[in-house]
């Protein structure tokens, strides 16, 4: 499964439309194609970042998938719809993504994926880390990820003082970007801890050797954080 994750800069006037444009028309187009399928649609929160930004990520099951998907918005079915989503928005900066070898694969069945424009839950907030390992470390990285920091999340969600869950871990795919990057997808549990998290320090034990904020600086001292709130009709939550 890849994931073709997109960073979309909306125009402030145009925000609902750029909304309703990709739930009503681009989320079914994409689902007739029978290659791709929108999986999550989703706003950075306000207060936290860049204003008018927009997340889609896409799924399709592999490269000729995409391939096929690419060449319909070149000079297909999506070309109109591409250009109109252009009109919405500033730019668009997109990444492709595979899941680590050890991580859940999201979707587990793609074809099981709503495309209905009248999907309507309650919004869900997640925490997207972008990481950089060092260079010539991202197969470090993961293999720390996997023996370290993903237990953790487990370990932390048994004691009940779990703030994130790890729905997926992704990394650049072969050939793409200027730098390998690494993608936590993870759901925010209890965002009364989150608070905790952003308004205090970590206290020192938090961040002492044996824990993944000290011994990850061996593999990466580079990351990102976002918080984003899914919308109502998103397919996934």
């Amino acid at each position: 499964m890849l994931w073709v994750h997109e960073v979309h800069r909306v125009r402030g006037l145009e925000e609902a439309a750029f909304e309703e444009a990709v739930r009503d028309e681009w989320m079914p187009a994409l689902a007739a194609t029978g290659d791709a399928k929108l999986l999550y649609f989703a706003h950075l929160t306000h207060g936290s970042g860049r204003a008018y930004t927009v997340v889609t990520v896409t799924a399709v099951p592999d490269g000729a998938a995409w391939g096929n998907v690419a060449r319909q918005v070149q000079a297909g079915p999506l070309r109109d719809l591409a250009r109109d989503l252009d009109a919405l928005r500033h730019t668009v900066t997109g990444r492709i993504f595979q899941p680590a070898t050890w991580s859940p694969v999201v979707p587990e069945d793609l074809a099981a994926v709503p495309a209905d424009p009248g999907l309507d839950h309650e919004p869900t907030l997640f925490m997207e880390d972008t990481a950089w390992p060092h260079e010539g470390m991202l197969l470090d990285y993961l293999a720390k990820a996997e023996a370290q920091y993903a237990p953790s999340l487990v370990e932390s969600r048994g004691k009940g003082t779990a703030i994130l869950e790890l729905h997926t871990l992704l990394h650049t795919a072969w050939g793409t970007g200027q730098r390998a990057e690494v993608l936590l997808w993870q759901k925010i549990l209890d965002p009364g801890r989150l608070w905790n998290l952003l308004a205090t320090e970590l206290p020192p034990a938090g961040t002492a050797p044996g824990t993944w904020m000290h011994d990850a600086l061996v593999v990466r001292d580079d990351w990102r954080s976002r918080l984003l709130r899914t919308a109502r009709w998103s397919p996934l939550s």
